[in-house]
């Protein structure tokens, strides 16, 4: 049995709707890249130097990543070898074995960081624009419906109608949010919103900052402020340092991606928009490049579209199109 066989079978059995909406919202990425390798397939019978090369491009399409791809084609080749696989039919179900693999690199960090006894700081961090304000709105609604208390603190004074924003969210998820006037010290809202929290015995408190990539230098200056406030008012915190990107922006989310990681310490990443680029293979090249956890993924504009990344889901939603046509 084939490893895409053994998740469908895994998935299909569950009664929740993760698995359908992995696979819609990867619905873009996994008809381009399901009909290309499909392709490929039924105009290379035999494994060769050929295949792979086109695969190679096919990947790099999906944005996964030159570093990525090349990594991947040598693991490919190395298991075509030691299993003499020769059939492209054959080697086609272990592409998605070799990527869930990559995917799965320190798995263990996947979850999030919620302290069982005192306040959770979670951090959010990334440029404007990418869906960072709209994320902190789902998962305190997500936070919510497991029973937390939850809090908003409106860190970004800086964007106009940010901290609007910030509050129709919180509205929508139905908890209280911390603001100041806009082009307020940014520190000073986080110091107000920390100590508001701790006067509530709030369980989660998630701190929006602003994304000003333009002045990087200021704005890292900016965010190590903040996080100086949080460690100082609440020992050992930020639990996370969550940074928010774009997955239709592609490569210029992995240059994001790195600039934020070098000055800052993140903890894990959220993709959002997931469900709107047909380059979806950027989950694979920020994960594997970096070495980040991915933590969240978008997979659409609902309240509870914000799903807890799982690298066998991701890898089911990319390649189910594959299983279904071969039973086809």
């Amino acid at each position: 049995m084939s490893f895409l066989k053994r998740l469908k079978d895994k998935f299909t059995s569950q009664t929740d709707s993760v698995s359908e909406k992995f696979k819609s919202g990867l619905e873009k990425t996994r008809t381009s890249f399901s009909t290309k390798v499909n392709d490929l397939v039924n105009r290379y019978r035999k494994v060769d130097e050929e295949f792979f090369e086109e695969l190679e491009e096919i990947l790099i399409s999906a944005d996964v990543g030159v570093h990525t791809v090349m990594d991947l084609i040598d693991k490919l080749k190395d298991i075509a070898r030691t299993r003499n696989i020769q059939e492209t039919e054959e080697l086609k179900f272990a592409i998605s074995e070799t990527l869930a693999g990559m995917l799965h690199k320190g798995e263990q960090d996947g979850s999030l960081n919620l302290q069982t006894e005192g306040m959770t700081v979670i951090l959010f961090v990334g440029v404007n624009g990418v869906g960072k304000t709209t994320t902190i709105g789902k998962l305190a609604h997500q936070l919510k419906q497991q029973g937390k208390t939850v809090m908003l603190a409106a860190g970004d004074t800086f964007r106009a109608g940010a901290i609007e924003q910030l509050e129709v969210w919180g509205q929508r998820a139905g908890v209280d949010v911390i603001k100041h006037q806009e082009g307020s010290d940014p520190a000073a809202v986080i110091f107000d919103s920390v100590k508001a929290a701790k006067s509530r015995n709030v369980d989660v408190l998630l701190c929006d900052t602003a994304g000003r990539l333009q002045n990087k230098v200021n704005l890292m200056n900016e965010l190590e402020k903040v996080k100086r406030v949080i460690e100082r008012e609440v020992p050992g915190a930020p639990h996370e340092v969550l940074l928010v990107v774009d997955a239709t922006t592609g490569q210029n989310a992995m240059s994001q991606a790195k600039i934020f990681s070098q000055s800052t310490n993140v903890s894990g990443l959220v993709l959002t928009k997931l469900d709107g680029t047909a380059k979806g293979g950027i989950v694979l090249g920020i994960r594997n490049e970096l070495d980040i956890p991915v933590k969240f993924v978008g997979l659409g504009e609902k309240i509870d579209d914000l799903q807890a990344f799982d690298p066998d889901q991701f890898v089911y939603g990319l390649f189910s199109g594959l299983e279904e046509e071969k039973a086809e």
